[in-house]
């Protein structure tokens, strides 16, 4: 990229660890955004290389760029960094806050947690990216970003990443983010990755269809996504967000997915 503020201006930046990160954790609430009028974009820190079935970096970032594709996002970004080696250090800050300061997302969505038991890759991603997120608007520092001017992230969400991250809608500040209509999409940007997910891994797309079901339902939608803020969220109308006329408590979906007699 070069040093100048991209004429691209992003409302959404998505940042991951690697490619597939984000399409397994919010690749429906990204195809919904894209829906809706907004431009959105996708950083992978690493190329997520090497791993077993794949052959090298070149096929994962062609399935990163067909993934995409198929969610309809405007740019995706690879930074580079180590894949394995990835640690939240000086150098990958500023990295990060490079690009927010190019690209000016209004919020950012990052890695929420730990993921035990499979990269540690994921925990260093969620430092860097809350370190981008405060450096991006840090002023009298514009040597260290090639003198791109500040811009100031409005909001910053986390997505859990993973399917033992339930527990994460006990945080104060989660919510569900509604991706009726996109499911479909997120489940085919997930097996754009034919490398991670060969033959005789089918188990992965049927445990992200039925996570996405389980939150979508519970809510009285097709499906859904969980997503946490920082800090609890403000409601102007309690009525509005909750009542009659808001979101429905399941029973207007259960009516509507009930067989016809």
């Amino acid at each position: 990229m070069n040093n100048v503020v991209s004429s691209q201006k992003l409302d959404v930046i998505a940042v991951g660890a690697h490619p597939d990160d984000v399409e397994i954790a919010i690749g429906g609430t990204l195809a919904r955004l894209v829906k809706q009028g907004y431009r959105v974009g996708i950083v992978d820190l690493t190329d997520g290389e090497p791993t077993p079935k794949s052959p090298g970096p070149e096929v994962r970032l062609a399935e990163a760029e067909r993934a995409a594709e198929i969610l309809g996002v405007q740019v995706r970004i690879n930074l580079d960094l180590p894949n394995r080696k990835l640690f939240d250090n000086y150098e990958s800050r500023v990295a990060l806050g490079k690009v927010f300061r190019r690209y000016r997302p209004s919020i950012v969505l990052g890695i929420a947690e730990k993921t035990p038991m499979a990269s540690p890759d994921h925990w260093q991603a969620m430092q860097i990216t809350d370190a981008g997120v405060f450096y991006s608007r840090l002023t009298k520092w514009d040597a260290e970003f090639d003198h791109l001017p500040v811009h100031t992230v409005k909001q910053q969400i986390w997505y859990p990443l993973g399917f033992g991250s339930m527990k994460s809608t006990e945080q104060p500040g989660a919510f569900v983010s509604d991706i009726s209509g996109c499911l479909e999409q997120k489940i085919e940007a997930v097996k754009a990755y034919q490398t991670q997910f060969p033959p005789g891994k089918e188990r992965v797309f049927h445990l992200v269809e039925s996570q996405a079901r389980l939150l979508g339902q519970t809510h009285g939608v097709e499906a859904g996504e969980l997503l946490v803020s920082p800090k609890p969220i403000m409601v102007n109308d309690v009525v509005e967000m909750f009542g009659e006329s808001g979101r429905d408590t399941g029973e207007e979906f259960q009516q509507q997915a009930a067989p016809k007699p």
